[in-house]
C-alpha cells in the first residue's frame, strides 16, 4: 500500500521571512507534500493580505513542486484534515517559541488524535528573524538582504512606501 505523507505549515506569514522559507524547504525534502497554510486570523490586522501573503509565497517557492500554499480559518486540524495531511509542521526559532508551540500541539492533539506535530528548528543564522521585525525594518526604509528571499524585498519596500 502506497499512501502520500503530506503535511502542512501553517502561520501568518506576515510577510514570509528567510526562516520560513528554510523550514519549507527542508519540510518538502521530509513530506511528499508541504501545503503553507497561511492563516486569516480575524483577530490581527495584518500588514498583508491573506491574497499578497499566498501570492509571495507561491513566488518563492515556485522552485519546489511539491509546496502548495492556500490561505485558511478555522481550526488548524480542521484545515489538515480537510487536505488528507496527518503532520502539522511547527518551525522553532527559540525555546521561548517552543513553549507556546508544546501547548498548541497538545491541544491540536486533544482535538484529532491522528495528527502529529513535528517541529523542526530552524537554521541558526535565521533564528532571530521574525515577521515582526522584518515590518519594523521595513517602515524605517532598513536593508531587508539576507532576512527575506530577494524576490520579495522589493515588493515589501513598496508596501511600505505607499
Amino acid at each position: 500500500m502506497t499512501y502520500m505523507r503530506i503535511a502542512v505549515y501553517p502561520g501568518s506569514f506576515d510577510p514570509i521571512t528567510n526562516g520560513h522559507l528554510d523550514i519549507i524547504e527542508r519540510a518538502s525534502r521530509v513530506f511528499d507534500k508541504v501545503i503553507v497554510g497561511v492563516l486569516r486570523n480575524k483577530n490581527k490586522s495584518p500588514e498583508f493580505t491573506a491574497e499578497q501573503r499566498v501570492g509571495l509565497i507561491k513566488k518563492v517557492t515556485a522552485h519546489l513542486e511539491n509546496v502548495e500554499t492556500e490561505s485558511f480559518d478555522g481550526l488548524l486540524v480542521d484545515f489538515a484534515r480537510a487536505h488528507g495531511a496527518k503532520v502539522i509542521v511547527k518551525g522553532l526559532r527559540t525555546v521561548n517559541d517552543f513553549e507556546y508551540e508544546f501547548q498548541m500541539a497538545l491541544l491540536n492533539r486533544a482535538l484529532d488524535n491522528e495528527c502529529e506535530t513535528m517541529f523542526m528548528m530552524t537554521d541558526s543564522k535565521y533564528s532571530y528573524i521574525s515577521s515582526s521585525m522584518i515590518k519594523e525594518l521595513a517602515g524605517y526604509k532598513g536593508n531587508l538582504e539576507g532576512l527575506v528571499p530577494s524576490e520579495i524585498i522589493q515588493y515589501i519596500k513598496d508596501k511600505y512606501e505607499q
